[in-house]
């Protein structure tokens, strides 16, 4: 086998599921790895199930995660077209094959046949007992079903499974898994009423056309890889079949079950990377970009699920995961998946981060709320703030004070810290700040006032906390000169003098 090449084939049906993201991470992972490519297919084959938007909400989903292909869908290549959509006379060709060597057959069983067939039937699968019981040119004519086809009855072409084989899927994670083909039913492999194959014929050309090595995707496609096998047998293609990887799911946080966007909803956390706009129910779901997450924590996050790097390191850039990750040390269980771990990571990842970069993102929140900062000021308050936060938009509620100048004062703290003799000492410290002028200089000032305090035989808990009351409104904010520095001498003063005014 040559060159590793993989592919991540989403459908253009919605939002990106974090499980999708997870699977298309370990993909991009294992070519960087391998020096190899990673192929971006868009599998839109289900016409009925197409939403508009969503295809794009992929790739810039992807791309803010800095997740880079190397061909496919808007990057280009020599292995277009890379919609399936937009491949229907290469997938003709496959069908004939198959119904020429009597691999499957066209079928005119319509909805209604079908329902009442399983009505009849308990647990009804089209298959070897079943299939000659139904419309089909294994129980026609060749006549007929050329008689229907040219008046345009619509039809589907089915794979023909024949009974007690013994399929043998080779896969890197979970073993060798034996599957009895008796199990398996006749999937549609083509439907002419939209000319479309369905996904298992498509994967499999475009997968060997497009020369894939590996096919590395979730658990929940196991159950159809003994018929992706048979299709490569099937069309004489063993010696280039790629190698399977189902990975385990992501889990409920609690309870049992495969992760849903309920489980977010009900437990306010995102599943989807970016906040998606459902065009046709109008419902606005979060996503972990406006939640305020950093996409290296997600990235270095979602890599643990399911993986692990055989060694205690937890925070990981895209090179060291690149550098680390196998698919031997992929789990066979599913993961928990654990959102308050997620913030940590967060966390971790805003100490490390530039301030002017955290800056910028805190700065969409300050103008929604109307009103012009100016960066630096920004900057330095990202610098003092940052650590009290998991997510950036956890900063704006927290810092609007630098802004927003108290216009009350928290009656608990008022109550227990301004006492009778307060308002003059404050009077006095009005004074001794008017008199200082370099309020950048933090240590000088911090020195300067903590003097006063000395000789004036104040406590310093006495003078400090009715301090940042008069200019935050409540006990909160950074260290008291971190504080000022950031307000400046004339804010600063021109708060003192409001709530001398307000607590006297």
């Amino acid at each position: 086998m040559g060159k590793v090449r993989v592919r991540f084939a989403p459908s253009p049906t919605g939002a990106l599921h974090i499980g999708g993201v997870r699977t298309c991470l370990y993909n991009y992972l294992f070519a960087k790895q391998n020096g190899g490519e990673l192929i971006f297919r868009i599998e839109d084959t289900d016409s009925t199930r197409f939403v508009p938007g969503a295809e794009q909400y992929i790739i810039e989903s992807l791309e803010w995660l800095g997740i880079k292909f190397d061909e496919g869908v808007s990057y280009g290549g020599d292995h277009g077209p890379y919609r399936q959509s937009e491949r229907r006379d290469i997938y003709r060709k496959y069908v004939d094959q198959l119904l020429e060597s009597g691999h499957a057959y066209i079928a005119f069983d319509t909805a209604a046949e079908l329902e009442a067939k399983r009505n009849e039937i308990k647990n009804f699968q089209y298959d070897a007992t079943t299939r000659m019981q139904m419309r089909n040119s294994l129980t026609m004519s060749a006549a007929e079903v050329k008689n229907l086809i040219d008046n345009g009855e619509k039809y589907v072409v089915r794979v023909l499974i024949e009974p007690n084989e013994e399929i043998i899927v080779h896969d890197l994670i979970r073993g060798d898994v034996h599957v009895n083909s008796s199990i398996l039913d006749d999937k549609v492999l083509y439907k002419s009423a939209d000319n479309l194959p369905t996904y298992h014929l498509a994967n499999i050309v475009d997968d060997h056309l497009m020369e894939v090595t590996y096919v590395i995707r979730g658990e929940e496609w196991l159950p159809s890889a003994p018929l992706h096998v048979l299709l490569y047998r099937y069309f004489g293609w063993e010696e280039s079949m790629p190698q399977f990887a189902h990975l385990a799911l992501l889990l409920k946080p609690d309870g049992n079950g495969k992760l849903s966007k309920r489980d977010g909803d009900r437990l306010g956390f995102p599943v989807f990377p970016l906040e998606w706009h459902d065009p046709k129910t109008g419902d606005i779901s979060s996503g972990y970009r406006e939640s305020g997450y950093l996409p290296e924590a997600v990235i270095n996050f979602l890599a643990l699920l399911g993986w692990n790097p055989g060694n205690d390191q937890e925070l990981m850039t895209m090179d060291d995961l690149v550098r680390l990750f196998s698919l031997e040390r992929c789990s066979k269980a599913g993961a928990k998946f654990d959102f308050e771990k997620g913030k940590w990571f967060n966390k971790e990842y805003l100490q490390l981060a530039d301030n002017h970069r955290i800056a910028l993102m805190m700065m969409k929140d300050i103008e929604a709320a109307g009103i012009h900062a100016d960066i630096s000021m920004v900057e330095d308050v990202v610098k003092y703030m940052k650590s009290r936060v998991s997510l950036i938009k956890e900063l704006w509620p927290l810092c609007s004070f630098f802004w927003i100048a108290p216009t009350g004062f928290d009656e608990k703290a008022v109550a227990k810290r301004w006492k009778p003799e307060t308002h003059s000492m404050m009077c006095e410290l009005r004074e001794k700040a008017a008199a200082w002028e370099d309020y950048s200089d933090i240590e000088g000032f911090e020195s300067y006032m903590k003097a006063w305090c000395e000789e004036k035989g104040y406590g310093l808990g006495n003078v400090m906390n009715p301090f940042r009351l008069m200019l935050v409104g409540e006990l909160k904010g950074p260290a008291m000169f971190e504080l000022t520095s950031i307000l400046g001498k004339e804010e600063t003063l021109r708060r003192i003098d409001y709530a001398l005014s307000k607590l006297n």
